[in-house]
């Protein structure tokens, strides 16, 4: 049986270089924001993380998770994504049981590998060991929360009998997603039974990862998809669109300057037959009445299985509250709607 649908936002905290907003400002109004989420029922809060970024882009979500979850009580919190090569795995497995504590059970785990050629520099790892330092970390998050001693030697790091304290509240610890931009990454979700957060093509992520999850129809796949309701695009769209192409290009950026762009790249395109990219306006947000957005988000929910999705609470540069008014009609116009059509 497939998952409920559930819905939220995503914050990443950046204050641009001649913002009006301080840095000070946008957590205070993220916070704020979050707990307006909760109040309008939203499930869901994603952070997060890239590390040496200008703008002072969140490069840590452990303690913004700490202060959010005790300002609620039932929304969960998780990563999209949490760069594991960057964390010690034992250190991270205290640090998610410490906030699955703090929040009684309510914390997820998203993560990938990275690929910004700046971030394994200034970490002085290289960008070569990407792969193996995820695929044991994964491995060890899941010992780590076993409840008991455990052993483990790898590549990368070395466990002799140890036991981490505290358990988690969740029984095995809080679930794990992985990110895939590509039939690989899918593949690799599927061997470590994860959920999924495809960063690409239909057929190059979720297709893949489907064909390989033991049973699809117990797992999540969760999409980061910017919504912005509004009877009025054109007036109250530009703002909002002129932030979301600074995020835009920022990633565009990243990506461009890493090491395997080139293979990367075309990976995430594949062949030309398979590229099928959801028709959507170039900054790939929903924008429109609630209408609109009801269809589109349908849409893009039914074509590609997606039970967990999450729109962005705060553009760069911008006040988090500018968001709040279509963070309320998405609340209370499109995703009941949304439930009623896709629940029938």
């Amino acid at each position: 049986m497939t998952p409920p649908l559930r819905f939220g936002i995503v914050h990443d905290f950046r204050c641009p270089p001649g913002s009006e907003i301080t840095m000070p400002q946008v957590y205070a109004e993220t916070f704020e924001q979050i707990e307006l989420a909760e109040e309008l029922n939203y499930e869901l809060c994603w952070f997060t993380e890239h590390h040496f970024i200008e703008d002072g882009y969140l490069p840590n979500f452990v303690p913004v998770t700490a202060a959010a979850a005790a300002r609620t009580s039932r929304m969960r919190f998780s990563t999209d994504i949490c760069l594991l090569p960057f964390r010690h795995p034992i250190r991270l497995a205290e640090d998610l049981a410490i906030l699955d504590n703090i929040s009684n059970g309510r914390v997820e785990l998203g993560a990938g590998m990275g690929y910004a050629t700046h971030e394994f520099k200034g970490f002085g790892i290289p960008i070569s060991r990407r792969v193996s330092l995820t695929e044991e970390a994964l491995t060890i998050l899941r010992l780590a929360w076993s409840g008991e001693p455990f052993n483990f030697e790898g590549k990368r790091y070395k466990v002799s009998d140890l036991r981490v304290t505290p358990e988690p509240v969740q029984e095995g610890g809080p679930p794990l997603w992985l990110a895939a931009t590509s039939p690989a990454g899918a593949k690799r979700a599927a061997s470590f039974g994860t959920h999924l957060l495809p960063q690409g093509p239909k057929s190059l992520t979720i297709d893949p990862w489907r064909e390989q999850v033991s049973d699809p129809e117990e797992f999540r796949i969760g999409l980061i998809r910017g919504v912005f309701v509004t009877d009025d695009p054109e007036r109250e769209w530009e703002p909002v669109a002129l932030a979301e192409k600074y995020r835009r290009d920022i990633y565009v950026n990243l990506i461009k300057g890493s090491q395997d762009h080139k293979e990367a790249a075309a990976e995430r395109s594949g062949p030309k037959e398979q590229r099928e990219p959801i028709p959507l306006n170039p900054l790939n947000w929903t924008v429109g009445d609630a209408e609109h957005c009801v269809k589109e988000l349908a849409e893009l929910i039914e074509v590609n299985g997606i039970t967990d999705l999450v729109t962005w609470g705060g553009p760069p540069g911008l006040s988090p509250s500018v968001m709040n008014e279509s963070l309320t009609r998405m609340a209370k116009e499109v995703i009941p709607r949304l439930r009623s059509r896709l629940n029938n």
